[in-house]
């Protein structure tokens, strides 16, 4: 069985969503939550778009907040597949607020997401090769590998086999 690959251009997705009242707290800025949700569905669509078919979110770190995002803004956020191994992958989520008056962007928050390739069954499944092609792409899988050692180490010692 030839594995297919995949460059993670292919994978990339960009997802809009006008900021609402509901998404609001009382000071006008969006909920956390509601951004991790956002986040968490643009990752998950370049993550399908890489393996073909479904996955499932094992893990989110690194959400980091940047700057608020008003009523009004609209999110504008940009997800790439960064790593794959045997059966995961990480995908990483740049989250930014648009000004609709100015078009001007403001970095509001960034996460690293992993998630598991998943079989007709619900069960693991090989995932495609990713094939980096760019300096950021290597640059992006050398740091997932980072991140990813980390997440290992961290949970051995939180939990040891």
């Amino acid at each position: 069985m030839t594995v297919r690959r995949v460059a993670p251009s292919a994978t990339a997705t960009e997802m809009t969503q006008i900021v609402m009242p509901g998404h609001c707290n009382a000071l006008g800025t969006v909920f956390g939550g509601q951004v991790m949700a956002w986040i968490d569905v643009a990752a998950a669509v370049a993550a399908q778009r890489f393996v073909g078919g479904p996955v499932v979110t094992a893990s989110m770190d690194g959400l980091v907040f940047r700057n608020p995002a008003r009523i009004g803004d609209v999110m504008v956020l940009r997800a790439t597949v960064n790593w794959a191994g045997r059966t995961s992958m990480e995908v990483g989520v740049r989250a930014e607020s648009e000004d609709l008056r100015t078009r001007a962007r403001t970095h509001t928050s960034s996460a690293w997401l992993t998630f598991v390739a998943l079989g007709d069954d619900g069960r693991p499944v090989q995932t495609p090769t990713l094939t980096p092609e760019t300096d950021t792409e290597h640059r992006r899988w050398r740091e997932a590998e980072v991140r990813r050692a980390s997440r290992l180490r961290l949970r051995d010692q939180l939990s040891p086999r």
